[in-house]
């Protein structure tokens, strides 16, 4: 609609019978419009070309170069393989993740990793991912073993909801990070530094050890440059600390009292689950409206066990599963403390998956028969879904012999 549109739309409410002859006067500007359009037949579907560039189901990229950031965390700039037909990235909201599908030693697996970079990197023809490697990692140790420039990847389009929404947050944002959750906040950081977020950040990050702080200079160089907009504290919980302006300890309630405007600000936390377990219980001190804390979903559940609810006893028990996906039927063990999707993994099955955390829905399947255990942080299903057997099989954990119908992925 043009600037002329615009302004023979633009209707002043005096009375309600003024307001009833504008409204009919809207009618014929409309019918005079449609007279003058052209008669040739629509070639094209911009909005539908739009939608597939935001969304697309898969894109496949290349490893442009790898950065070294810490002695366990390296950062992958990845830029569209051509060869392959993706052209340009999607655009997303900072905070979004990547879902990459990896094939190790035979077996298709899919994870999920925070974008890095900015929205406006996307737009010049690039993504940054940081990984941190995992001690017992399956993905990880095989990406420091075989990942190099030149190496090609193919992931989905930007998803998840751990994002700043103006018409939902406040301006000023309390970010609370620890380890690799640093990820989404750079991204963050980034977007309202180049105006496209309106906000003001304010980051507490929370590291195990001085040599695994991941972006140190660079976020230290933001504030400085920007402390109108950005402004970063880190809470160390080593024993000894020699870099200055650090708090030593945990994310508490003091901590953030000492920091942060928290009865003027939304809350956006992302890292590990022992952490979300920890500051959790320090939030419940404010006494927060909870569509003020915004909490980045984790992945799976890495301790089931401790979970309230969970039965101890079936802790070292294996079942049978019987899986369903397509045409391919096929009977296969899964442990009592790994999700059904592990189970399928581990058995060279490729289900479907994205945010791994039971938040997004890709991997929704049917139960058909048997029992499971979910994860009560994660029971993300629909009231129909509980009421009629669908399960997200990645926050879903057998507790006795099972059978499943699972959806082909796309």
């Amino acid at each position: 609609m043009n600037q002329e549109d615009n302004k023979r739309l633009d209707v002043t409410i005096k009375s309600t019978s003024r307001d009833l002859l504008a409204f009919m006067k809207l009618s014929t500007s409309r019918k005079k419009r449609f007279e003058k359009a052209s008669s040739e037949p629509i070639t094209t579907d911009p909005m539908n070309e739009l939608a597939t560039k935001l969304h697309p189901i898969r894109q496949f990229l290349i490893i442009k170069s790898i950065k070294n950031e810490t002695k366990s965390t390296k950062t992958f700039k990845l830029i569209p393989n051509k060869d392959l037909g993706t052209t340009e990235l999607a655009y997303f909201r900072p905070g979004q993740y990547l879902s990459l599908k990896v094939n190790v030693n035979g077996t298709e697996i899919t994870r999920p990793y925070s974008i890095a970079s900015s929205p406006n990197d996307a737009l010049k023809g690039f993504y940054e991912l940081t990984i941190r490697k995992e001690e017992a990692g399956f993905l990880t140790s095989y990406i420091w073993d075989h990942w190099e420039v030149g190496t090609q990847i193919e992931s989905s389009g930007p998803e998840g909801f751990f994002y700043f929404d103006r018409l939902r947050d406040s301006k000023q944002i309390v970010g609370i990070a620890g380890g690799s959750g640093i990820t989404p906040f750079r991204s963050i950081a980034k977007a309202i530094i180049e105006n496209t977020i309106d906000a003001k950040l304010t980051l507490l990050y929370g590291s195990s050890n001085e040599d695994d702080i991941i972006y140190y200079d660079e976020l230290k160089a933001l504030e400085k440059k920007y402390p109108e907009k950005f402004k970063i504290i880190y809470i160390l919980s080593c024993e000894v600390v020699s870099l200055e302006g650090c708090e030593q300890g945990f994310i508490t309630a003091d901590i953030i009292r000492k920091h942060c405007n928290i009865d003027n600000s939304s809350i956006f936390l992302c890292g590990p689950q022992i952490m979300y377990n920890f500051v959790e219980k320090e939030l419940e001190q404010f006494n927060l409206a909870l569509r003020r804390i915004r909490r980045e979903a984790f992945g799976e559940v890495k301790d089931v066990v401790g979970l309230p609810g969970y039965p101890q006893e079936l802790a070292e028990k294996s079942f049978k599963m019987i899986v369903h996906m397509g045409e391919l039927t096929e009977e296969i063990p899964a442990l009592a403390t790994e999700s059904l999707i592990v189970a399928m993994e581990r058995a060279k099955f490729a289900p479907p998956s994205k945010c791994r955390s039971g938040e997004c829905g890709f991997c929704r399947s049917q139960l058909i028969s048997g029992e499971v255990f979910v994860n009560p942080i994660s029971d993300w299903r629909r009231a129909a879904d509980k009421k009629y057997g669908y399960i997200h099989p990645c926050s879903s954990y057998p507790l006795s012999d099972i059978e499943i119908k699972v959806p082909k992925d796309q």
